[in-house]
C-alpha cells in the first residue's frame, strides 16, 4: 500500500501543476513551454499510478470496478488525494476482519 500512496500523491501534485500549465498555456500569457513539460511528466506518473492502483486492487482481492474508480481519480484535480484517503480507510477495515 506504501507504494500506491506515494504514487497518488504524486500523480495529484503534477496533475495540479498540469492545470497550471493549461492556464498558463490558454491563458493571457499563451506560453506553451510549462504544459510541455509537465503533461508527459504527469502522464507517465499515472501510467505508474494505474500500476500501482492495479497491484493494490489485485493483493487486497478487491472488485474490479473499484480499480476503475481509483484509475478515474487520477484524472480529477484534488481526487487521488479523497481517493488515497478511501483507499487506506478501506485497506485498514479489511485488514482488522481478517
Amino acid at each position: 500500500m506504501p507504494f500506491y500512496r506515494v504514487m497518488a500523491y504524486i500523480t495529484g501534485v503534477f496533475l495540479l501543476v498540469l492545470c497550471v500549465a493549461m492556464v498558463v498555456r490558454y491563458g493571457p500569457a499563451g506560453d506553451p513551454t510549462m504544459s510541455h513539460i509537465v503533461s508527459p511528466i504527469h502522464g507517465w506518473f499515472y501510467v505508474i499510478y494505474l500500476v500501482a492502483t492495479g497491484m493494490l486492487v489485485y493483493q487486497r482481492n478487491w472488485k474490479p470496478s473499484w480499480a476503475v474508480l481509483i484509475a478515474l481519480a487520477g484524472t480529477i484535480p484534488f481526487a487521488s488525494f479523497v481517493a488515497e484517503r478511501f483507499v487506506v480507510t478501506k485497506a485498514r477495515e479489511t485488514q482488522r476482519v481478517r
